[in-house]
């Protein structure tokens, strides 16, 4: 059953906007004017949603919220107030309140907001305790080609080979580069990270090969490079096919012989390290523009991995919502947000510029901005609402027939149902042609139509007769 709404301000007005607009919404709700008024009414009933101004006679209206919060954490509260203030604001959404609603207000804006947070309360009641982290995967992705990286892993676990991995920026590069050194031999010893795009020119060869003391301004002492750092591990070098051209012929010879120079240095440093490098460029191109030493792209290329876009796995988009949704929750110690059906399908039809560090960064966003605990289609970020989502799977195709439709009706075209049935039914008999090799009885089968009727419309359709031979 559903209890009733509660409405506390002091402002007589406030509350009949509020009664009238949810006497027709068939919501029940009970009206209180003072604090005083709803500690008494706690004495022998609670309210499902709570909508409850800041400044009134007897006590605030954040010392209420702050009752409810710790006697009933899971009842949503929302703050309204006339003074819209920064700090009214943080003061509300600190104390827990589940959304912040200034005055003055549009009703019909407040009745939706009030039947979310109704809902909200609704799924939090069903719920049990939200699932933890515990023994989640070190890498997520149902999708064929994340499950070929993990085999690739899994084969280079007893291997030393060097690894060149591929892939736009925020695919995961050095999630997997560190994944690979964890399952391999020299797990026991360092892992060291580089991005070498990341690094001033004049400073990156001291960077990665250390430097003696009085090799330049500045150098006080003897320095360990990040190649001796990682000896008897992996380096991992990111963005490989930025690192200038006089760094590649170094970085060559130590992949050539295991050994090189500290800058200012006159004795030879052997390592044994394990060289993963990775870059989101074309190096092949580079190596044809005269960017990249070719002779370095061939030591470097021994095994290579391809980690695709986030947008050739969308199956994999729901999987890692959710676990970037709990991650981010148990970092910032609130609750988990959980994602409509309506949102979830959004987020699985945007394309994803930014890979999965850019599904993260959206994740957090919903945690820390996203009123109540869930998340449907209006609260996602502007950037992501703004841009089209892509439509990429076989179960989208209504929502392709409803923009396709859309944009002939605004183009101010006529007679758009004759023309999309007939596009419709000649995509529909075509691929069953080319799924039963142009049998034509077949087709028909599968299609739930007669040879004869089939026959009519692959001549009214203008079907290319090679796919239709007739038997």
């Amino acid at each position: 059953m559903i209890k009733p709404v509660w409405i506390i301000d002091d402002d007589r007005s406030i509350r009949w906007v509020f009664e009238k607009a949810l006497q027709r919404e068939n919501i029940a709700f009970e009206s209180f004017s003072s604090v005083p008024e709803v500690e008494a009414a706690l004495e022998t009933g609670l309210p499902q949603v709570v909508v409850s101004d800041i400044h009134m006679p007897g006590g605030s209206g954040l010392e209420l919220l702050h009752q409810f919060s710790s006697r009933f954490p899971r009842m949503p509260v929302i703050i309204m107030t006339a003074y819209s203030d920064l700090e009214s604001a943080v003061a509300a959404f600190q104390g827990g309140a589940f959304e912040y609603l200034p005055k003055p207000f549009d009703v019909d804006h407040a009745v939706e907001l009030i039947r979310r947070a109704i809902d909200e309360s609704l799924r939090s009641n069903d719920e049990s305790d939200p699932v933890h982290l515990q023994g989640v995967p070190e890498m997520l992705g149902q999708a064929p080609a994340m499950q070929e990286v993990f085999r690739a892993i899994g084969r280079l676990s007893q291997s030393n080979a060097t690894v060149l991995i591929t892939g736009e920026s925020g695919t995961g590069k050095e999630l997997v580069a560190s994944a690979l050194h964890r399952h391999s031999l020299r797990a026991a010893r360092p892992f060291i990270a580089l991005n070498t795009a990341a690094i001033p020119r004049d400073l990156l060869e001291s960077e990665l090969f250390g430097h003696e003391r009085g090799a330049f301004t500045g150098a006080a002492g003897q320095r360990r490079g990040r190649f001796e750092q990682a000896d008897g591990g992996t380096l991992f070098l990111d963005e490989i096919g930025d690192m200038p051209a006089e760094l590649q012929t170094r970085l060559l010879r130590v992949l050539a012989d295991g050994q090189f120079y500290r800058v200012g240095g006159h004795q030879p440093v052997k390592v044994n390290v394990r060289v993963i490098a990775a870059t989101h460029q074309d190096l092949e191109a580079r190596v044809k523009a005269g960017l990249f030493r070719e002779d370095l792209f061939h030591r470097l290329n021994v095994i290579r991995l391809r980690l695709p876009p986030l947008r050739e796995r969308n199956e994999d988009i729901p999987l890692l919502a959710r676990h970037f949704l709990l991650k981010s929750a148990q970092e910032q110690g609130v609750e988990p947000k959980r994602l409509s059906e309506a949102a979830m399908r959004y987020l699985s039809q945007y394309r994803w510029s930014g890979n999965v560090r850019q599904l993260e960064n959206v994740c957090h966003w919903l945690t820390i901005m996203a009123p109540g605990n869930n998340v449907d289609v209006s609260d996602l970020p502007q950037e992501i609402l703004q841009s089209v989502p892509a439509v990429e799977s076989a179960s989208d195709w209504m929502q392709a027939l409803s923009q396709t439709a859309g944009a002939a009706l605004r183009r101010g075209e006529t007679g758009i149902m004759d023309t999309l049935t007939a596009a419709f039914e000649k995509t529909l008999i075509e691929v069953a042609l080319s799924h039963t090799g142009g049998r034509r009885i077949e087709a028909a089968t599968l299609l739930g139509l007669g040879r004869n009727t089939l026959t009519r419309k692959i001549q009214e359709l203008g079907i290319d007769a090679a796919q239709s031979p007739g038997t």
